[in-house]
């Protein structure tokens, strides 16, 4: 796992527009989202551009997918959220070309600094990049970078960066190889 430093978290104050913006999404996402049906990719793609997403073509956002801010997530085309994937998205979420976050993964971007009074909500951004895989259940924190063809195995919890083509697995996060060459650039 690459031991370079995540992105800095910035202090964030959420306007009351933002709060506005994400009731009317929370009532879009009840009525017209979450109960579309499985196939229905299209219309989900819709619904997310029209909050501000940018999804590319053939993205697959499943109905079950929680979204906390369309407008802080991109999303290259062929890419995929699976079901009970968890994007808080107060700061940007870039999921690249045919990436997949497979199902109950929680993409964090947000947390409180602990060594402010009043804990702060503070953000970074998290990126994962073209072709990599994101396994079922994985907590990926704040400023996560997760590079081009990278695997995260299921249950893991990424605090750190991880390399091109680098499989990760485990709490916290460790190397266990580098990917084999065979098709995924």
């Amino acid at each position: 796992m690459s031991t370079s430093e995540r992105v800095p978290r910035t202090l964030v104050v959420l306007s009351a527009g933002n709060k506005l913006a994400r009731l009317l999404w929370a009532v879009v996402y009840v009525l017209l989202y979450r109960p579309s049906p499985r196939p229905l990719h299209g219309w989900r793609r819709l619904l997310l551009r029209l909050f501000g997403a940018r999804i590319g073509a053939g993205v697959h956002p499943y109905p079950r997918a929680r979204i906390w801010a369309p407008w802080n997530l991109v999303m290259e085309p062929g890419s995929g959220l699976a079901d009970d994937v968890d994007c808080y998205s107060v700061a940007l979420i870039h999921i690249g070309r045919e990436a997949t976050v497979s199902q109950y993964s929680y993409l964090c971007t947000a947390s409180h600094d602990p060594d402010v009074p009043g804990l702060p909500l503070v953000a970074a951004p998290i990126r994962i990049g073209d072709r990599a895989w994101v396994g079922a259940d994985v907590f990926v924190a704040p400023g996560v970078s997760i590079a081009e063809g990278a695997v995260v195995g299921a249950r893991s919890t990424v605090l750190g960066n991880v390399g091109t083509g680098e499989i990760v697995g485990g709490t916290p996060a460790r190397f266990i190889r580098r990917r084999a060459d065979a098709g995924w650039r």
